[in-house]
């Protein structure tokens, strides 16, 4: 079976001739109508006054005299964004002139529709989270009893194909746990036909995710993510075949969706940076800053102002020296970005993104083991946040955010390779529920070249090291030897810090 890991899509930012027959673009209105009433669920308004955010004119639909006078041009929007105040459609070169002549258009701006699917074979077809379970300690979930219970979750995801029939996912159809869907790719496509056709192998990358947040096989009794009882709305806004052009507007209205029905977690393994067919219109490094794309406006606008926790892959593009860091919408500020670890040494695997140094802030945000990709990684922390909500449900999503970095084994000593490290249940929990927790990091300022730490207690025969060119910064990862209850530091060129990491203790060497 082949297993998608991830999605890159890549938006234009200039216009080729090629391009210009028939281009797609976002057309940004100037205003909206302030006396019209937003179109929320009352859970969804409930949602934000106990966060206590306001409806504001994000949540106003668009102005229906604008929307006519684009009709009588003869434009048919194909989709609505309130957030964004725009409307996508195909524009000609004719069309394109005369909707920037319009008074109440701001701008235009173009989507590029080519879309690459990395993957890789796997063996079988169960996805290996035991390792990872452990690693988070989901033992501290589940004999708590939190199970996401009560917690709705959203899915953006390439496809659901088999979920209804896949053995991890069986318990939450026979609960009716799936509370609606949306195929915003193949919108002719019966509803009874969401999890049973199957148009690419990218259609499987859903049903693995949701398997990562929320699977349990009863009859082999294993458990494979965290939020059990979740209930989820599902929405498949990417097609996996190389040559299908890919809508960035698929993902921007699944999100409005789930706002308006007052979904708070939102989970999307899906990446974009890079992969046209014409390099000219790839998205460039510089561009991965978390305001460049409208996909990182979106999000940062539902975390922001609609107080949504989206939880996103942070990419597989570690290994790609072209490239390395993460794709959009993991750059957003708002969002949990999420890299991968390796299994028994907790730093970077290697094909998890690397946060880019030019970002003020941190990313990815943190991190934990998959074997397959960040888009498994992903789905385990949604889990993992899902059960804090259950624990908690007055928690804000940034709040969620700060209790799950703090709970990470790294905190306060993040790096832009792995965040601040996996998170850890026992603390996540004792601070989602307002308990003290006693720190596990401690700082050494040393001199000289070489320095001596001593580790009368750790058992392992290596300890995975961090050599840092600033606080967050990575030179480079390498696994340390332990020898006789000690290892022996040699600072590096432009080596200002070092994080060791010891998985239930960090220690930050500061060089001076």
């Amino acid at each position: 079976m082949k297993k998608i890991i991830a999605l890159f899509l890549g938006l234009t930012t200039g216009l080729s001739s090629t391009t210009l027959a028939q281009t797609k673009f976002w057309i940004l209105l100037a205003d909206k109508p302030l006396s019209a009433v937003p179109s929320l669920s009352p859970l969804s308004v409930v949602n934000r006054q106990n966060q206590g955010l306001s409806i504001d004119e994000t949540d106003l639909p668009l102005n229906s005299s604008y929307l006519e006078q684009l009709s009588q041009q003869g434009i048919r929007p194909l989709f609505r964004s309130r957030w964004l105040n725009a409307v996508s459609a195909e524009l000609t070169t004719t069309q394109m002139q005369q909707v920037r002549r319009l008074p109440f258009v701001k701008s235009l701006v173009p989507i590029d529709k080519n879309l690459v699917i990395t993957s890789t074979e796997i063996p079988g077809s169960q996805v290996q989270m035991a390792p990872v379970m452990s690693q988070i300690q989901a033992n501290v979930f589940t004999t708590s009893g939190l199970t996401a219970k009560n917690v709705t979750i959203g899915v953006i995801d390439a496809g659901f194909f088999g979920a209804d029939s896949t053995s991890a996912l069986k318990h939450i159809f026979k609960r009716n746990g799936i509370r609606d869907i949306r195929d915003y790719v193949n919108k002719l496509r019966p509803s009874n036909r969401f999890f049973s056709s199957l148009e690419s192998m990218s259609d499987f990358h859903g049903t693995e995710v949701m398997a990562a947040i929320a699977g349990v096989d009863l009859t082999e009794n294993i458990q494979y993510g965290l939020a059990t009882d979740a209930s989820f709305y599902l929405a498949r806004t990417d097609h996996g075949g190389r040559e299908f052009r890919g809508e960035e507007d698929n993902w921007i209205s699944a999100m409005e969706w789930m706002d308006s029905l007052g979904v708070r977690i939102i989970n999307t393994s899906l990446g974009y940076a890079k992969g046209f067919s014409d390099p000219k219109e790839n998205y460039q490094p510089a561009q991965m800053d978390g305001h460049t794309s409208l996909i990182s406006k979106a999000a940062q606008l539902a975390a922001d102002k609609k107080g949504i926790l989206v939880i996103v892959s942070a990419g597989n593009e570690g290994d790609d020296r072209a490239w390395r860091i993460i794709s959009t919408p993991a750059d957003a500020q708002g969002v949990l970005a999420v890299g991968a670890t390796n299994a028994r040494v907790w730093n970077r695997i290697g094909y998890s993104s690397i946060g880019p140094e030019f970002l003020p802030y941190l990313k990815p945000n943190v991190s934990c083991f998959s074997l397959y990709g960040t888009s498994l990684s992903a789905p385990v922390i949604t889990g993992f946040a899902a059960c804090l909500m259950q624990a908690n449900p007055k928690l804000t999503n940034k709040e969620l955010i700060s209790i799950i970095e703090k709970s990470s084994h790294l905190y306060p000593y993040g790096n832009n390779f792995i965040g601040y490290g996996v998170p850890q249940a026992s603390r996540a929990l004792a601070l989602a529920r307002g308990q003290f927790v006693a720190p596990s990091a401690k700082s050494v300022t040393v001199t000289g070249k070489t320095y001596t730490l001593k580790l009368a207690d750790y058992t392992e025969p290596s300890v995975s090291v961090f050599r840092k060119k600033d606080a967050t910064r990575v030179l480079n990862q390498e696994s340390v030897r332990v020898q006789n209850g000690k290892i022996t530091l040699t600072r590096a060129n432009h080596e200002k810090q070092t994080t060791v990491d010891l998985k239930r203790e960090v220690i930050e060497v500061i060089w001076e």
